[in-house]
């Protein structure tokens, strides 16, 4: 490929309070260093991670740009005007992989549409290693991202979810606000079968690591508190 093609590298974050150095490679360091421009998702917590990756890294001499849900998607084009101008970007989300449920895709859209290299990194993805720790179906697996809030939607979600896994063999992976991660559990206990499995994967990576895979019946009699604690969510048979 032209080395003279701006690249747009999509650099992983830790989840949490995870090292640096545990779960990101030393070439994602070396990427970072010869990036001076960096579209994130907050720029406070951007250069928090930038910091922890390498303290010497002078923060102020580096261009950000917010990419995030109040991003009006017009404005989204603008956020590669560095890549017009033959510079290389960085794209760093909150948390995990960028891209990946993640505002970050609209910008890469748009850099593949204008034929930039787009370099995905390695690194943490909590959907990915919360579905290898599961013992589901890593052949056949949905992302639904967050449940319908209005109960009704919520209920027949659940269903959905159910009868695709019935149907097609499908793992069904979805997230919740972790301030209501424990009442999703119990909503789930008492809605689908007893005999369903719920993988809850909680704080990947990190020091309160847990992943744990149980029948529905077992969850409905277990003692639990995921209160405010990143969590993803899997249902199988």
């Amino acid at each position: 490929m032209d080395r003279d093609i701006p690249t747009i590298y999509l650099i992983p974050v830790t989840l949490g309070d995870s090292p640096v150095d545990r779960v990101l490679p030393s070439y994602n360091l070396e990427v970072i260093h010869r990036v001076s421009y960096f579209i994130v998702e907050n720029v406070r917590s951007a250069r928090r991670f930038l910091k922890a990756c390498d303290r010497s890294i002078d923060i102020d001499s580096l261009h950000f740009s917010e990419l995030n849900q109040h991003t009006a998607p017009e404005q989204i084009p603008a956020l590669l005007g560095p890549a017009e101008e033959g510079h290389d970007i960085g794209v760093i989300s909150e948390a995990g992989c960028p891209a990946v449920a993640d505002p970050g895709a609209d910008v890469v859209a748009i850099a593949q549409r204008r034929g930039y290299r787009v370099v995905p990194l390695v690194g943490p993805s909590s959907i990915l290693l919360s579905l290898m720790g599961s013992g589901f179906n890593g052949q056949s697996f949905t992302f639904n991202g967050y449940l319908p809030i209005d109960q009704s939607a919520r209920t027949a979600k659940m269903h959905e979810m159910e009868r695709r896994i019935m149907r097609e063999n499908q793992t069904q992976i979805f997230i919740e606000t972790p301030y209501r991660n424990n009442k999703l559990i119990a909503e789930l206990s008492r809605t689908l079968p007893q005999s369903l499995l719920l993988c809850v994967a909680s704080d990947i990576t990190c020091s309160r690591q847990s992943i744990i895979t149980q029948p529905l019946s077992k969850w409905a009699r277990a003692t639990y508190n995921y209160d405010k604690i990143p969590t993803i969510f899997l249902l199988y048979k």
